[in-house]
């Protein structure tokens, strides 16, 4: 009876250590008022950053807990959740709403070496890529008539877009028949299609601008 006793209370010794020694692998962060639950493990990625020498036992840091025995970090805990994911996959995942610089300023500030150096090439690629709307276009201003409008409209080349119609009034004084001139703004994508001549407006094109600007 007695070695039953001491058995169980083995066991019992045995369950409590494996258990603590399970409890002692997860940490709790309070992040700016979040709480994160990650492993030590996860922490440790980057043996130089801030968070590794966090959770050593023997750590010089002086990190206050909160009553739930979370460590107190006050950092914006929106940007910390990318920080805290490419440590747990290696992988550099940042949500569109959020700025690249952000996510920077967190990997400087927790000393994630790899990290720092994934964003920086994020935001010079993205720095570096071409705008969808910095595409250069060539603008052409003809010159019509009042019924001459539709049917310019309608015999317009393809690639040229309708882009302003400028009323110039009418330089003529026939009475009652008079006509309104209009100045038609036109664009068109520049392409390898379009020689250099097409990228200059001509003189009249330009008098014309220049006269509808002042109306």
């Amino acid at each position: 009876m007695a070695d039953m006793c001491v058995s169980n209370s083995h066991e019992v010794e045995e369950k409590y250590n494996v258990s603590n020694r399970g409890s002692k692998q997860w940490v709790r962060l309070n992040v700016g008022g979040t709480y994160f639950l990650t492993t030590k493990t996860t922490l440790s990625r980057d043996p130089n950053s801030f968070l590794y020498r966090l959770c050593q036992e023997d750590s010089e840091l002086i990190s206050d807990k909160d009553e739930m025995g979370a460590f107190l970090i006050d950092r914006d805990p929106t940007y910390f959740s990318p920080v805290l994911n490419y440590l747990r996959h290696g992988k550099l995942v940042i949500n569109k709403d959020l700025a690249e610089e952000g996510v920077l300023e967190e990997a400087e500030f927790y000393n994630i070496t790899d990290l720092i150096r994934l964003v920086k090439d994020r935001i010079c690629l993205r720095d570096n890529r071409p705008l969808k709307d910095s595409k250069k276009h060539v603008y052409r201003v003809l010159q019509c008539h009042e019924d001459e409008l539709t049917q310019m409209v309608s015999t317009m080349s393809d690639g040229w877009k309708f882009e302003q119609l400028i009323n110039i009034g009418s330089q003529y004084n026939y009475g009652n028949e008079d006509q309104s001139e209009f100045l038609c703004v036109v664009s068109r994508e520049y392409g390898t299609t379009l020689n250099s001549k097409e990228t200059e407006p001509t003189d009249r094109a330009k008098v014309l601008q220049q006269k509808g600007s002042r109306m």
